[in-house]
């Protein structure tokens, strides 16, 4: 943590140093990974425990590299992912697992993740991963990824409003299906209960629905399929 205050004051890497932003609960993980990565010659320019925490700083940090563990208690390393990704797609993230889930995996691919590794993985490979993840490369078989996200592309099912809507109202959409309130949206996407409203208006606009039940329905309809 101990370089986190010139990067949030907006400090550029410099000499090739890779910045990278660290997401563990267990702060033995953390300390072990910073003292892993620092030997590298890596820069850790912050570390949490929180994925609210971690999706607030790490924006402000923009780290080359986060590594941000799969499984929290306040939420999940692919959640962080999408939030930070929908501040700033340039930041690339990593997953770290202990669970060979592949359903998480697919998740880190929609996520935008440039990979998903296990906690077993060596300290050799980890740092490779990390410096292919710092050039914006994915770790990901080629062909595995284009299979998850055209198996998610039925251009038959896709509705051309839904289509219109931005990343942010897309996500807002997902979560009043969940039956989530104004409040509970804002504290989960980590926005004011005023511009979560604001969403949502626009949304229901870009639907052509009234209330935001019948946005409800329409998600609900939309995953049966």
């Amino acid at each position: 943590m101990n370089a986190s205050t010139a990067s949030e004051q907006g400090a550029e890497p410099s000499d090739g140093v890779i910045r990278v932003f660290i997401l563990d609960d267990h702060e033995l993980v953390r300390r072990g990974l910073q003292d892993l990565l620092e030997t590298e010659g890596f820069s850790v320019v912050g570390m949490s425990g929180s994925a609210a925490e971690a999706a607030r700083r790490i924006p402000a940090l923009r780290p080359d590299v986060a590594i941000l563990d799969a499984r929290l208690p306040d939420g999940t390393g692919i959640e962080v992912c999408r939030d930070v990704h929908s501040v700033d797609e340039t930041i690339n993230c990593l997953i770290l697992t202990s669970y060979d889930d592949e359903q998480a995996l697919r998740g880190a691919v929609l996520a935008g993740a440039s990979g998903y590794v296990l906690k077993e993985i060596g300290g050799t490979d980890l740092v490779g991963a990390l410096r292919r993840a710092a050039k914006g490369e994915s770790l990901f078989d080629a062909e595995l990824k284009t299979r998850i996200v055209q198996g998610l592309a039925e251009p038959e099912h896709v509705d051309p409003r839904v289509a219109s809507l931005t990343r942010q109202e897309r996500r807002v959409l997902e979560l009043v299906g969940e039956g989530l309130t104004n409040r509970q949206i804002g504290e989960r996407m980590l926005l004011a209960e005023k511009t979560v409203k604001n969403y949502v208006s626009s949304l229901l606009a870009k639907l052509g629905f009234e209330r935001r039940t019948q946005a409800a329905v329409h998600v609900a309809q939309h995953h049966e399929h």
